[in-house]
């Protein structure tokens, strides 16, 4: 496990990097933008190739790809996996490119008529949200193509051990972004916030390149050469097979997300954005440790499945899972408390205002909750991917959707955008709730309960550092003026208080793993002297 835990420090290094420059982009959207109708445009139709990439990049593909790609390593060598790589790359090219077309011309036919017909009788403020939304969403399509090829060369990368490029690959994007809005608005390339957004999807696209080309310059570094390949042969069929169900799973997963944010955009100028940035900061602990765990486990757990090695796949899922808890869990309890100062201090500036602020705050706080469930979701997933499972997905993203959907129509109307966000969560708990019942009884070992005495020393640990940082924020607000330098230097010091309580109690628990960690910071310590 030490090598599995160098490699989750690799991936957790660059993601934490990433997440952080995402964080600072939506920063620089809302002092640009606020909490305005062109911002939610924005995030609905950048949402649009973000969820074609989950149907057929990250999600459908990936999962059927990874364990068939482990399958020709161990037939074929590499010269198998490669020729592998071309025959779905090519084929990726051929489809996502007609679904771009179709997508661009489809949102523009659906835009003019629209406009002809005066909205169908629909709220005039959310008909140009709407019709704002699909204006960008034709700009943005062609990331989809973009990205989804990223993906394959991530896992292709991933499932030979090289895991550094494809967690950088996000951070292209981001600082894409933020350097083309940047120049907009601050360097005098664009006046008008419409300027400005073009200069932003720019960005986007521009990213989205630099996505595709950095892990495919690495994967050439390997060995592999690009070649054009429509060959119809037996690991394609099985991949297209596999992804079959997950298609399905991922396009619930589709219509749920567009749901949400269709209905968020109906609801008032700002839900979209407000989700959007509440999302954002609770992906901070996932991107930065849940999904690098993740990334690491799914390739590792595949080799297991492929060689029948349920016991070391059982043991792996566990430490897996052990590890996203010990920091997921923390992670929402410190977010819950600190939820106000955190969006003060990142957010409130330029055309964000303390009003912003505390409507996000509630909904941020509902999305803490829910944190350790998304987490517990991300690998439980990949545990039926690595076993070639694509179904049992599906019937957990058809429990999700509905209950999504009842809760959403029941509680937007008296909680507004916080009941989007408490519909998220039980949707989530529900899925969560599903796969791992289904998982204990699909394979034996891989049941909750063996870590369940570890999971009471994270919730004991968790609670005695939320009371310190509860404890210490109320210092601060009892002694000092509010200022951003006083929030950030107390912000800083209760939550290394924090992590320090909690980290001393697992010590002093023993909490399992405890011994792999100490190996890998000796390891660290060395490497730097």
């Amino acid at each position: 496990m030490s090598k599995s835990l160098q490699n989750i420090s690799v991936v957790a290094a660059a993601t934490m990097v990433s997440r952080f420059l995402g964080l600072g982009r939506d920063m620089l959207v809302t002092a640009v933008f606020g909490l305005s109708g062109l911002a939610d445009a924005f995030y609905t139709a950048f949402t649009l190739p973000n969820l074609f990439r989950r149907l057929l990049g990250e999600g459908a593909l990936t999962a059927a790809f990874v364990p068939t790609l482990n399958d020709e390593l161990q037939a074929r060598q590499r010269a198998g996996a490669f020729a592998l790589v071309n025959t779905v790359t090519s084929w990726l090219c051929l489809v996502c490119g007609s679904i771009v077309l179709v997508a661009m011309a489809a949102l523009v036919v659906a835009s003019r008529l629209a406009s002809a017909s005066g909205g169908w009788g629909i709220n005039a403020a959310t008909v140009q949200r709407w019709l704002a939304a699909a204006d960008l969403a034709v700009i943005l399509f062609p990331y989809l193509v973009f990205v989804c090829l990223a993906a394959v060369f991530s896992a292709a990368l991933q499932t030979l051990q090289r895991f550094l490029e494809p967690a950088l690959s996000p951070i292209w994007l981001n600082i894409a972004m933020i350097g083309l809005l940047g120049g907009a608005a601050y360097g005098g390339w664009a006046n008008s916030g419409e300027a400005r957004m073009l200069w932003l999807c720019g960005g986007a696209l521009l990213g989205g390149f630099l996505q595709m080309a950095v892990p495919a310059g690495a994967l050439m570094r390997e060995g592999w050469r690009p070649r054009f390949d429509l060959t119809i042969n037996d690991p394609l069929r099985q991949i297209v097979v596999l992804m079959g169900p997950t298609i399905f799973g991922s396009a619930i997963y589709l219509i749920n997300m567009a749901v949400s944010r269709f209905i968020g955009l109906s609801l008032a100028e700002s839900a979209v954005t407000v989700l959007n940035l509440a999302t954002r900061l609770m992906e901070l602990p996932i991107g930065v440790f849940a999904v690098a765990v993740s990334t690491v486990i799914f390739p590792l757990i595949a080799k297991h499945a492929a060689a029948g090695d349920w016991a070391s796949l059982a043991s792996d899922y566990r430490k897996g899972m052990r590890l996203i808890l010990v920091i997921n869990v923390p992670a929402a309890v410190g977010l819950m408390i600190l939820a106000e100062p955190i969006i003060r201090l990142l957010f409130q500036r330029g055309a964000f205002a303390a009003g912003d602020t505390a409507l996000m705050t509630p909904v941020l706080i509902v999305f803490a909750l829910g944190l350790p469930w998304f987490s517990f979701v991300n690998i439980v997933l990949r545990a039926f991917y690595a076993q070639k499972d694509t179904r049992t997905p599906v019937h957990a993203a058809l429990i999700s959707f509905g209950v999504n959907l009842v809760l959403s129509l029941g509680l937007m109307g008296p909680l507004g955008t916080i009941g989007l966000a408490v519909a998220s969560n039980v949707a989530v708990v529900a899925q969560a709730v599903y796969l791992q019942t289904r998982l204990a009884r699909m394979r034996p070992g891989l049941e909750f309960h063996p870590i369940l005495g570890d999971l009471r020393k994270v919730f004991l640990g968790a609670a005695m550092m939320g009371v310190v940082v509860a404890a210490g924020w109320w210092v601060r607000t009892a002694v000092f003026s509010a200022s951003r330098w006083t929030d950030a230097v107390a912000l800083a010091g209760v939550i290394g208080a924090g992590i320090t309580v909690y980290v001393a109690v697992l010590w002093r628990l023993r909490i399992e793993g405890r011994d792999d960690l100490s190996a890998l910071g000796r390891r660290l310590r060395a490497k730097l002297g």
